[in-house]
């Protein structure tokens, strides 16, 4: 009979930070080598660290420890936390920050997709040795205690993740001393299945500050040896280790439907507590963990013998050990378990007991073994205690890493036991065989990466890029973990390629890495240029079918506007690379061609979520400008083109010229030489047009010589001359039963170089003349940059010609379809990509991975400096980082430390370089808030490059540090200011005068 899987629990995202390894891989290979990973300090590291000189020297202290490298650095940037709130925050609270947001990445759901759905937190952490080295080092003042409090205290993380990670399930403490963990686990499945939240992060930490070692006492719980051996003939204690371990819980029929591979699933839990019925209250029970284990059985609905592996609690204590064997046996036995059938495993030989984060760490581990099938060794294990009742137990101890031998499908238990008797226990079973997934199309895709700084996002490319090669995952799948499962963060990059090899080389440098920026106050508005005729190249809407959404669709909208014969020549010759360029290039064709790329590509973007603050379009892209804009309608923009493409072509042959001068300078030159043409274009401040007929323009072009940058343009007429007057009267018929709207959104008249504002009347007629008078782009440009200063441009069509216009007139620009290479569609996607790094809001999921998997892929690459507050840090290191500064004061009088190397003296030199322990004095007498409020901002911020454009709370500011600026400025001035106004001004430059403004009206008031 087979079981009912509805109430099973998948983890789909793992991310640990555990002694003596890099990572997980690393880990999971020193376990099955049966590393031991715990160090040995010298007394040299004990004393920096902070360890007394007489405890560090003390015969009975034994310096092992399982120490976790650099627990002590944070990238508060990521996290938006203030320096001085970092500095105070416990370590612990810090990792699992990180913990949390980079399993989150490894399910594939940071950012908005956590968000979108209700995410349960629940966390654990052991007590705060850093709140006790800062509280030991003397009392803190009530706003430093209140601040450290919530840095430290494990009542706050779970909802201090869920606030910086914008988590909107339950957010819960666990704290049950050393089971703490695996409890948080029971107690995030009991939520999932019960519908309070439809995923859950599982979190713990044990760090403790300093990490060091452990007096020994005799009859203790702790190693003497300083080796922790679990169920060995020489077990003697309990080593202590440090690290932070997190998993990624959802239900399993939602995680099959659209998450990542799960690394196994959770069959069933269960907790309970020994109660009163033990030798005492630190004392394990036997009866207690038989019970626990029993239950997690029959929740799981799964007997003892399809049990294969057992991650114990085990301690290696000579009473915990026998107890725990006991207990396990029985209640395997009892279950229909057989002799020398589980296999057990104890991580704390290898890397130490980390408190509460020891269950969740053993349920690491044994997710992986029932994932990969191979069972690890018990580290440094030597014979087995002779105090373990070994005969017909169904438990052994692994002396070697040996391939799955036990029943099918694996399955193991997991066991963890507080001090109290808070028992829990876990059932997991090996992942379900993923189903098979055809292979996807070879093509190009676009992959996005972001970081919070510049030097993360390349660190996090590395990473990224050194697992595409050594894995080469399916490229599809890569693009859409990216795209969907990651937070959008201000730093970022994009690539496209067709294969993970290549994308690989581009991320790490190569060439066409796009990187870029988002504006912290939002996306800049978007101009679409769209251009004129001369652009146009046979084949010209292929790239923009297959890689821009929505594209194909409304190319196919526009084409029925037009009569049949002529959507035929249009299709083949925009769809066809190989179509006649000559029978492309006739104005007849040519025209409405453009029109159509021009609005179905708008369209689309629009569509997309690009959509135009203005459009500003040459010579015939004014007319798709004046469409898009709501001036004209489809219907009636197509056959008006469809007419002017007709009538141009029959004027009379010319010629045009590309003169790099303005147009006063190009008319100087026509009368010095008596050329007979006309200024036709004004692109930019130094380039214009010339028209008029071939021989004119080639004659003019001879007198010219080298005076002045020319080139002959591949044109069949002089368009905006006199030689196009002949089409007018035609031009002027189309128009008949015409009726021009006023614009949605401003587009720019090609008549006077101005923006056309919404709501602003427009004369069909008009663009009879607009067909004759010369292009006035260059203006066109300049109305648009003085209208929307700080917007960016994408040449909404082929070619790169406007873009170049753009960006010489300094508007930052992009070309939709340059055509360039000989892939043109990773063209298009390439400049979706610098889109969507300039901040637009690009959907980039729909542009390389939409018929891809969430996969698990490397994450963020955390690198954060070190951290340690003035209060925390240990007497000696003080007073030598106050000889230091007295020294460097000396040489130095600003007292800076430019290497960098006093992470103890932060506050001090905040405070120094931010103007000293008092404000100082204007010129009338008072405080001068231009100098007060930087200085304030410094002490609770700690940030002192600062600007009057800075912003409080991308600093890492909250509203209860707003309350202690306002209590700092009470303090120092005397006077109250408006809370409300500071939580509004945000910036220093609204702060200062917010209370400058304060002062003033203080001042005024008449004395009583």
């Amino acid at each position: 009979m087979s079981r009912d899987r509805s109430l099973d629990i998948a983890v789909t995202g793992v991310h640990a930070r555990l002694p003596g390894v890099t990572d997980l891989d690393d880990w999971w290979a020193a376990t099955l080598a049966g590393r031991v990973l715990t160090t040995r300090l010298d007394r040299a590291d004990l004393l920096a660290a902070g360890v007394p000189t007489a405890l560090a020297d003390d015969p009975d202290y034994v310096p092992a420890r399982g120490h976790l490298a650099d627990a002590d650095r944070f990238d508060h940037t990521l996290f938006r936390v203030s320096a001085r709130d970092a500095e105070l925050m416990d370590p612990q609270h810090r990792l699992m920050l990180e913990t949390a947001w980079a399993a989150l990445e490894d399910a594939g759901t940071a950012g908005p997709a956590a968000a979108d759905r209700p995410t349960g937190v629940y966390a654990s952490g052991s007590g705060s040795g850093y709140l006790r080295a800062m509280l030991a080092n003397g009392p803190l003042d009530p706003l430093t205690l209140d601040q450290a409090l919530h840095g430290t205290e494990p009542d706050f993380v779970a909802s201090l993740i869920s606030y910086k990670l914008g988590l909107t399930g339950p957010a819960l403490g666990v704290q049950t001393a050393c089971s703490s963990s695996l409890v948080g686990v029971h107690l995030a499945v009991q939520a999932l299945l019960g519908g309070e939240c439809d995923q859950a992060v599982v979190i713990a930490a044990g760090i403790d500050f300093p990490q060091a070692g452990h007096l020994h006492v005799p009859g203790g719980i702790q190693s003497v040896s300083g080796n922790c051996r679990p169920f060995d003939a020489a077990a003697d204690g309990v080593v202590a280790g440090s690290g932070v371990v997190a998993v990624v819980l959802r239900r399993l029929a939602d995680a099959l439907d659209d998450g990542p591979e799960p690394y196994g699933v959770l069959l069933g839990t269960a907790v309970n507590n020994d109660g009163a019925a033990k030798a005492g209250y630190y004392a394990p029970s036997v009866t207690g963990q038989e019970a626990v284990i029993r239950a997690a059985l029959a929740s799981a609905d799964v007997g003892g013998e399809s049990i294969g592996y057992l991650e114990a609690h085990a301690t290696g204590t000579r009473v915990g050990d026998p107890i725990e064997w006991a207990a396990a046996s029985a209640a395997l036995t009892a279950a229909g378990a057989r002799p020398g059938q589980v296999a057990v495993g104890a991580l704390k030989a290898a890397i130490g007991h980390l408190d509460s984060a020891s269950g969740l760490a053993g349920l690491v581990r044994a997710l992986r073994v029932v994932r990969e099938g191979v069972v690890p060794p018990v580290a440094g294990f030597t014979a087995l205690n002779p105090l373990l009742e070994a005969d017909n137990s169904p438990l052994y101890v692994p002396t070697e890493a040996a391939a799955w031998s036990g029943p099918q499908p694996r399955r193991a238990g997991v066991s963890s036991f507080g001090i109290g008797g808070t028992n829990a226990h876990v059932i997991v079973e090996q992942p379900p065989v993923p189903p098979a997934v055809p292979p996807r199309p070879e093509r190009e895709r676009l992959v996005v990466l972001s970081a919070a700084d510049g030097e993360a996002l390349t660190r996090t490319a590395a990473r990224l890029a050194e697992h595409l090669h050594r894995a080469g995952p399916d490229l599809a799948d890569v693009a859409y973990t990216l795209a969907a499962g990651r937070a959008a963060l201000p730093e970022r990059l994009a690539v496209t390629g067709r294969t993970a090899a290549e994308v690989a080389d581009r991320l790490t440098g190569g060439t066409g890495a796009l990187r870029g920026r988002a504006p912290v106050d939002g996306p800049a508005p978007v101009v679409y240029l769209l251009p004129g005729q001369g652009t146009q190249q046979p084949g010209m809407a292929a790239p923009l079918a297959g890689a821009l959404p929505g594209f194909a669709d409304h190319l196919d909208e526009c084409l029925a506007a037009f009569d049949a014969d002529l959507s035929a020549r249009l299709r083949r010759a925009l769809h066809d690379p190989d179509a006649p360029a000559d029978e492309l290039a006739a104005t007849a064709l040519a025209q409405p061609a453009l029109f159509a790329v021009g609005y179905a590509a708008g369209r689309a973007l629009t569509a997309l979520g690009v959509a135009p603050a203005a459009l500003v379009g040459h010579s015939l892209g004014e007319l798709t400008a004046a469409c898009l804009a709501g001036t004209f309608g489809l219907t009636d923009a197509a056959r008006f083109v469809a007419a002017r493409g007709r009538a141009m072509q029959d004027c009379p042959p010319g010629a045009m010229l590309a003169l790099g001068c303005d147009p006063d300078t190009a008319r100087e030159l026509l009368a010095e030489t008596g050329a007979e043409l006309a200024v036709a274009t004004v692109n930019s401040a130094d380039g214009c047009t010339v028209a008029g007929t071939v021989e004119e323009v080639r004659r003019f072009a001879d007198r010219l010589g080298d005076r002045v940058f020319h080139r002959v343009l591949r044109t069949s007429h002089a368009f905006h001359s006199a030689l196009v007057e002949p089409a007018l009267p035609a031009l002027d018929r189309a128009l008949d039963g015409v009726r021009a709207q006023p614009p949605a959104v401003p587009y720019a008249s090609n008549l006077d170089g101005r923006l056309v504002q919404p709501g602003e009347p427009v004369d069909a007629r008009s663009y009879v003349a607009q067909a004759r008078r010369p292009v006035r782009f260059a203006d066109a440009l300049a109305d648009t940059l003085a209208t929307l200063p700080g917007c960016v441009a994408v040449e909404v069509g082929p070619g790169r010609v406007l873009t170049g216009l753009a960006e010489a007139a300094g508007l930052p620009a992009v070309p939709l379809c340059p055509l360039r290479t000989d892939r043109p569609e990773g063209e298009v996607l390439a400049a979706l990509g610098t889109l969507w790094t300039w901040g637009q809001p690009v959907p980039a999921v729909l542009l390389g991975g939409a018929d891809g998997r969430l996969a698990h892929l490397p994450g963020y690459a955390f690198g954060g400096r070190r951290w340690l507050a003035p209060e925390a840090t240990p007497p000696a290191a003080r007073a030598a980082t106050d000889r230091a500064a007295t020294d460097r004061a000396g040489s130095d009088p600003a007292g800076t430390d430019p290497a960098g190397t006093d992470p103890a003296g932060t506050e001090h030199a905040v405070r120094e370089r931010a103007g000293g322990d008092r404000p100082q004095r204007s010129g009338a007498g008072g405080p001068d808030p231009a100098v007060l409020v930087p200085k304030l901002w410094a002490e609770v911020l700690g940030h002192t490059d600062l600007t009057d454009d800075s912003d409080f709370f991308a600093l890492g500011g909250d509203s209860l540090l707003i309350t202690q600026l306002a209590r700092r400025v009470h303090e120092e001035l005397g006077l109250r200011v408006p809370l409300r106004e500071m939580l509004a001004g945000r910036t220093l430059g609204r702060q200062t005068a917010v209370v400058r403004d304060a002062l003033r009206r203080d001042r005024a008031r008449p004395e009583s």
